[in-house]
């Protein structure tokens, strides 16, 4: 990861040729194949052009979005492309769901199920991109659940009641931890029973993790 500020790229080049450079001294060899660049520019102003990166040699391939531990990550950090992937993928499994159902499985059983395979994959990672969903992303899983519910007739937990819960019980245990690089933030925030809340400036922060937390765990005191 390297910085790039005011149209400099200078510093973000340098990271990329130190990483070069440590490998080489490592006995490590970059597959540049396999290596992506994804710029991250939430800028509204005119497009920017940015120089190829190359390594040994080789132009690395410049993309729009890019799967890290699961999560697709878009070069505007907005969430539809991970939505749309999560909401197809979760579909594939209401197949089996209804074939359950038509083997007249008791509803427990297809609840398990569901929690299991769909809403697990409804909800990874959901601290980290949940809150800065839109509307129409959120609606798009929704169907997903509402699908299930229409397939096990029972009540399936909402995925914002799923993404609260899952922010405090985070929040908590960072909270718990001194080791955790963010534990001296809760720390400085801790104000008697509650936390005081950050000063935030832009709807995208507001929705994030840490206000969320926060907000989550003065909730539960």
């Amino acid at each position: 990861m390297g910085l790039i500020s005011d149209n400099d790229e200078r510093a973000y080049l340098e990271e990329i040729k130190y990483l070069e450079n440590w490998c080489q001294e490592n006995n490590l060899l970059l597959n540049v194949s396999k290596t992506k660049e994804l710029i991250i520019d939430c800028s509204k102003k005119q497009e920017r052009h940015y120089q190829p990166v190359r390594i040994s040699g080789t132009t690395v391939e410049r993309v729009d979005s890019f799967k890290y531990l699961g999560v697709h990550i878009s070069q505007d950090l907005s969430w539809s492309h991970h939505s749309n992937s999560l909401a197809k993928k979760a579909r594939q499994s209401l197949y089996h769901l209804r074939r359950l159902r038509d083997f007249r499985l008791p509803s427990k059983v297809l609840r398990n199920f569901y929690t299991c395979t769909i809403e697990s994959i409804l909800t990874g990672n959901i601290t980290v991109w949940f809150g800065n969903s839109t509307k129409q992303d959120r609606q798009v899983l929704e169907w997903v659940v509402h699908s299930a519910e229409h397939i096990t007739r029972t009540e399936l937990p909402d995925l914002q009641t799923i993404y609260d819960k899952r922010c405090q019980t985070k929040a908590r245990r960072i909270v718990k931890d001194p080791t955790h690089p963010n534990n001296r933030l809760f720390s400085l925030l801790k104000s008697g029973k509650h936390f005081r809340s950050l000063k935030i400036k832009t709807e995208r922060l507001k929705r994030s993790f840490f206000p969320q937390a926060i907000w989550a765990l003065n909730q539960g005191n």
